[in-house]
Protein backbone atom coordinates (compact mmCIF):
# COMPACT_ATOMS: atom_id res chain seq x y z
CA UNK A 1 0.00 0.00 0.00
CA UNK A 2 1.37 3.38 -1.02
CA UNK A 3 1.32 6.14 1.60
CA UNK A 4 0.27 9.49 0.21
CA UNK A 5 1.07 12.85 1.78
CA UNK A 6 -0.09 16.29 0.65
CA UNK A 7 0.03 19.94 1.73
CA UNK A 8 -3.47 20.45 3.19
CA UNK A 9 -3.79 24.09 2.08
CA UNK A 10 -3.11 23.01 -1.52
CA UNK A 11 -5.80 20.32 -1.69
CA UNK A 12 -8.58 20.91 -4.20
CA UNK A 13 -11.50 22.82 -2.66
CA UNK A 14 -14.93 21.19 -2.59
CA UNK A 15 -16.68 22.01 -5.85
CA UNK A 16 -20.10 22.61 -4.31
CA UNK A 17 -19.70 25.19 -1.55
CA UNK A 18 -22.71 23.96 0.46
CA UNK A 19 -25.47 21.39 0.48
CA UNK A 20 -27.82 23.91 2.11
CA UNK A 21 -30.68 25.47 0.13
CA UNK A 22 -30.91 29.20 -0.44
CA UNK A 23 -30.91 31.62 1.24
CA UNK A 24 -28.70 29.69 3.67
CA UNK A 25 -26.00 28.62 1.18
CA UNK A 26 -25.15 32.24 0.38
CA UNK A 27 -24.51 32.99 4.05
CA UNK A 28 -21.63 30.50 4.14
CA UNK A 29 -20.45 30.83 0.54
CA UNK A 30 -17.21 32.65 1.39
CA UNK A 31 -15.65 29.66 3.16
CA UNK A 32 -13.25 27.41 1.27
CA UNK A 33 -13.51 23.77 2.32
CA UNK A 34 -10.91 21.22 1.30
CA UNK A 35 -12.17 17.66 2.04
CA UNK A 36 -8.96 15.97 3.17
CA UNK A 37 -10.50 12.78 4.54
CA UNK A 38 -12.04 11.97 1.16
CA UNK A 39 -8.64 12.26 -0.53
CA UNK A 40 -7.36 9.41 1.61
CA UNK A 41 -10.48 7.27 1.36
CA UNK A 42 -11.45 7.73 5.01
CA UNK A 43 -14.91 6.29 5.70
CA UNK A 44 -15.42 6.50 9.48
CA UNK A 45 -14.71 10.19 9.90
CA UNK A 46 -14.26 13.31 7.79
CA UNK A 47 -11.48 15.89 7.92
CA UNK A 48 -11.73 19.27 6.23
CA UNK A 49 -9.17 22.06 5.89
CA UNK A 50 -11.27 25.23 5.96
CA UNK A 51 -10.29 28.82 5.13
CA UNK A 52 -12.53 31.61 6.41
CA UNK A 53 -12.04 35.11 4.95
CA UNK A 54 -12.51 38.19 7.15
CA UNK A 55 -16.17 38.79 8.00
CA UNK A 56 -17.29 35.28 7.02
CA UNK A 57 -18.84 32.45 9.03
CA UNK A 58 -17.97 28.76 8.92
CA UNK A 59 -21.51 27.45 9.11
CA UNK A 60 -24.93 28.38 10.38
CA UNK A 61 -25.37 28.13 14.15
CA UNK A 62 -26.05 24.39 14.61
CA UNK A 63 -25.76 21.16 16.58
CA UNK A 64 -25.68 17.51 15.46
CA UNK A 65 -27.78 14.74 16.99
CA UNK A 66 -25.27 11.93 16.37
CA UNK A 67 -22.03 13.42 15.05
CA UNK A 68 -19.25 14.61 17.31
CA UNK A 69 -17.22 17.53 15.94
CA UNK A 70 -13.73 18.84 16.66
CA UNK A 71 -11.96 21.96 15.36
CA UNK A 72 -8.30 23.00 15.56
CA UNK A 73 -7.38 26.56 14.52
CA UNK A 74 -4.26 26.52 12.35
CA UNK A 75 -3.85 30.20 11.49
CA UNK A 76 -5.54 33.45 12.44
CA UNK A 77 -8.22 34.11 15.02
CA UNK A 78 -11.82 32.92 15.02
CA UNK A 79 -14.69 33.65 17.38
CA UNK A 80 -16.55 30.56 18.55
CA UNK A 81 -20.20 31.50 19.05
CA UNK A 82 -21.97 28.97 21.28
CA UNK A 83 -25.07 28.60 23.46
CA UNK A 84 -23.34 30.29 26.41
CA UNK A 85 -21.75 33.21 24.54
CA UNK A 86 -18.49 33.63 22.66
CA UNK A 87 -14.93 32.38 22.99
CA UNK A 88 -11.93 33.67 20.99
CA UNK A 89 -9.90 30.86 19.41
CA UNK A 90 -6.36 31.65 18.26
CA UNK A 91 -3.94 29.50 16.27
CA UNK A 92 -3.18 26.32 18.18
CA UNK A 93 -6.45 26.33 20.11
CA UNK A 94 -9.11 23.67 19.66
CA UNK A 95 -12.70 22.94 20.67
CA UNK A 96 -14.92 19.88 20.62
CA UNK A 97 -18.67 19.48 20.32
CA UNK A 98 -20.26 16.22 21.48
CA UNK A 99 -23.41 15.10 19.66
CA UNK A 100 -26.58 16.68 21.01
CA UNK A 101 -24.58 19.29 22.92
CA UNK A 102 -23.86 22.95 22.44
CA UNK A 103 -24.95 24.71 19.26
CA UNK A 104 -22.08 26.59 17.68
CA UNK A 105 -20.37 28.18 14.69
CA UNK A 106 -17.21 30.17 14.01
CA UNK A 107 -16.91 33.77 12.77
CA UNK A 108 -13.82 35.51 11.44
CA UNK A 109 -13.97 39.04 12.88
CA UNK A 110 -10.28 39.66 12.18
CA UNK A 111 -8.72 41.47 9.21
CA UNK A 112 -6.96 38.37 7.82
CA UNK A 113 -8.13 34.93 6.70
CA UNK A 114 -8.14 32.13 9.27
CA UNK A 115 -7.76 28.39 8.69
CA UNK A 116 -8.79 25.43 10.77
CA UNK A 117 -9.18 21.67 10.65
CA UNK A 118 -12.68 20.34 11.10
CA UNK A 119 -13.10 16.69 12.08
CA UNK A 120 -16.36 14.81 12.48
CA UNK A 121 -17.60 11.26 12.41
CA UNK A 122 -19.84 9.93 9.64
CA UNK A 123 -22.48 7.98 11.52
CA UNK A 124 -25.78 7.35 9.77
CA UNK A 125 -28.98 8.70 11.31
CA UNK A 126 -27.60 12.16 12.06
CA UNK A 127 -29.78 15.26 12.05
CA UNK A 128 -28.62 18.85 12.25
CA UNK A 129 -30.64 21.39 14.19
CA UNK A 130 -30.32 25.10 13.38
CA UNK A 131 -31.76 26.98 16.40
CA UNK A 132 -31.71 30.39 14.67
CA UNK A 133 -33.05 29.33 11.26
CA UNK A 134 -36.07 27.52 9.79
CA UNK A 135 -33.91 24.65 8.65
CA UNK A 136 -33.02 21.10 9.58
CA UNK A 137 -30.89 18.49 7.83
CA UNK A 138 -31.51 14.78 8.06
CA UNK A 139 -29.24 12.06 6.72
CA UNK A 140 -31.28 9.58 4.71
CA UNK A 141 -30.69 5.81 4.41
CA UNK A 142 -28.24 6.31 1.54
CA UNK A 143 -26.06 8.72 3.53
CA UNK A 144 -27.32 11.81 1.66
CA UNK A 145 -28.40 14.95 3.48
CA UNK A 146 -31.99 16.17 3.03
CA UNK A 147 -32.90 19.77 3.88
CA UNK A 148 -36.32 20.67 5.25
CA UNK A 149 -38.13 23.34 7.21
CA UNK A 150 -38.48 22.72 10.94
CA UNK A 151 -42.06 21.51 10.35
CA UNK A 152 -40.68 18.78 8.05
CA UNK A 153 -41.69 20.39 4.74
CA UNK A 154 -38.84 19.77 2.26
CA UNK A 155 -37.02 22.64 0.59
CA UNK A 156 -37.53 22.63 -3.18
Amino acid sequence: MMIRAIVAAEATPRLKASLLPEPFATRISARIKRPLGDLFGLKSFGVNHVTIPPGAITSLFHRHSVQDEFVLVLTGTLVLVHDSGETVLEAGMCAGFPAGGTAHHLINRADEPATYLEIGDRQRGDTVEYPNDDLQLTMDDTGQWVASHKDGTPYA
